[in-house]
């Protein structure tokens, strides 16, 4: 049985971690499964941020929401997460967490303090420890139907009934949580409409992320999110309930100023990616894709997708027992590798070998480059391979070469910097600015970032964030 956590994948699906097992809400239950996951969220989410701004700004706004929960009792233990993706969710026992990404997302106190209510409710409302129970009941369920029913059509729309009943479950959770944060918002005298305005926000990041202009309004009723715009619209009713807009905290200098140079994007210690390009300071190492392509950095690997259908993974392996890279690419760690595709090759002088595989209806290339004792790998997939995907294979792979140390030298992290805009100042003006963003998507990002409606000038001295390095 797997734990999920009780939100926020944003606008997806909610993660899982860890192992429980099976029972019900005995005295002390909540604290020991938070105590348990906590070390593992913190090693799957980067490690912890330490950061004396950002820890202030959720020190100042957490207080006043404990005061305000249907929970004053419950104590809670808030943990800022490296990781640049924007996320927040909540484990049992009043361990709450937000990554540094969702930190530079927010643009006042009261949209952090939007996301900390939301969470808390999760809390007090037990909902980790329902959906728990509720999955135990589900699986047992589908047991019962697949020893029983002999039709396999009947099993599987019985299942998938059962999968709807679930996922409508875990989407009223997120809507009581919806709704319980706005009122606590409003009760701890923070703008209650600030959790439909990140909620867009968070909206607007991910159609970005996605290269696709916009996110999708169609519901998917097997997702354990409602669909945004129907949560945006429920908060602002629960909102409504309230208070009038314009009433309410938000102090976006306050805020702003306290995650004043705070790390923005990739970790250094996993390498950049800048645009279409990945770079690694510490293994002096770059690649590039090719255009259409949307880069994905994490811990384990580097991936990116054309939006069509090819997929790519990079990451490395220790090559030192292996005479050859021939000997390493037929080694077995492919699956369907066809072997008279095997061909030593160099890249930019260094060693690789390449090859092909075929397996479960997927065609892939792979590539191997190697550096010391170390081998670098790439491996493209697609189901319907042509020349476009084997043109990106070989654009990435030969673009792979080692850095020069004054390139390493001038490889810095980027971070936030809060400026007071000036009169003349413009969107397009502050964008250009920018660094690390692909410079025709610079001023889309920028309004984004900012929470900023394209549409309206900027008012002199309003505090925005840019991303400098």
């Amino acid at each position: 049985m797997v734990l999920s956590l009780s939100a926020c994948q944003l606008l997806g699906n909610s993660s899982s971690v860890g192992v429980i097992a099976p029972g019900t809400l005995r005295p002390g239950l909540a604290d020991d499964i938070g105590a348990r996951e906590h070390p593992r969220v913190v090693a799957t989410y980067g490690g912890v941020y330490e950061d004396a701004g950002a820890e202030r700004a959720i020190a100042g706004v957490i207080g006043r929401l404990v005061e305000a929960s249907d929970d004053p009792s419950q104590n809670y233990r808030i943990t800022i997460l490296n990781s640049p993706a924007v996320n927040a969710f909540a484990l049992p026992g009043g361990y709450l967490y937000v990554t540094r990404g969702l930190l530079a997302l927010a643009n006042d106190v009261s949209e952090i303090a939007a996301v900390l209510a939301h969470e808390m409710a999760h809390v007090t409302s037990n909902h980790a420890i329902a959906r728990q129970q509720r999955a135990e009941a589900k699986e047992f369920a589908n047991k019962i139907l697949s020893d029983v029913l002999q039709d396999s059509e009947s099993t599987r729309q019985a299942m998938l009934s059962s999968q709807l009943s679930f996922a409508r479950f875990s989407q009223t959770q997120e809507l009581q949580a919806d709704a319980v944060g706005v009122k606590t918002l409003a009760k701890s005298g923070y703008d209650p409409y600030a959790a439909s305005r990140f909620l867009k926000a968070m909206a607007d990041f991910s159609a970005y992320q996605s290269a696709q202009g916009s996110a999708s309004d169609a519901p998917d009723f097997l997702s354990s999110h409602p669909t945004t715009p129907d949560r945006v619209n429920l908060a602002v009713r629960a909102a409504r309930q309230f208070a009038a807009p314009g009433i309410g905290e938000r102090d976006r200098q306050q805020y702003l100023s306290r995650i004043d140079g705070m790390l923005f994007g990739d970790d250094p210690l996993e390498g950049f990616v800048r645009g279409r390009d990945f770079l690694h300071k510490a293994l002096g190492i770059s690649f590039s894709v090719p255009r259409g392509y949307i880069l994905e950095n994490s811990s384990e690997a580097v991936l990116a997708s054309d939006g069509e259908g090819t997929a790519m993974r990079f990451d490395g392996a220790d090559v030192s027992n292996y005479d050859s890279l021939s000997d390493y690419m037929t080694s077995g760690w492919i699956n369907g590798l066809l072997p008279e595709t095997v061909r030593a090759t160099t890249f930019n002088g260094l060693p690789g070998v390449t090859g092909a595989a075929i397996t479960q209806g997927w065609s892939f290339r792979i590539a191997v480059v190697r550096i010391g004792r170390t081998g670098y790998r790439f491996i493209f997939a697609s189901r319907q391979p042509d020349q476009s995907f084997e043109q990106g294979f070989h654009e990435t792979v030969e673009s792979f070469r080692q850095l020069s140390p004054t390139e390493r030298a001038r490889l810095k992290s980027l971070r936030l910097k809060v400026i007071a805009t000036k009169s003349g100042d413009t969107a397009r003006k502050l964008a250009i600015g920018m660094s690390g963003i692909e410079p025709s998507r610079r001023l889309e990002f920028f309004n984004i970032l900012n929470g900023l409606d394209p549409r309206q000038p900027i008012k002199a001295g309003t505090y925005v964030k840019m991303v400098v390095d």
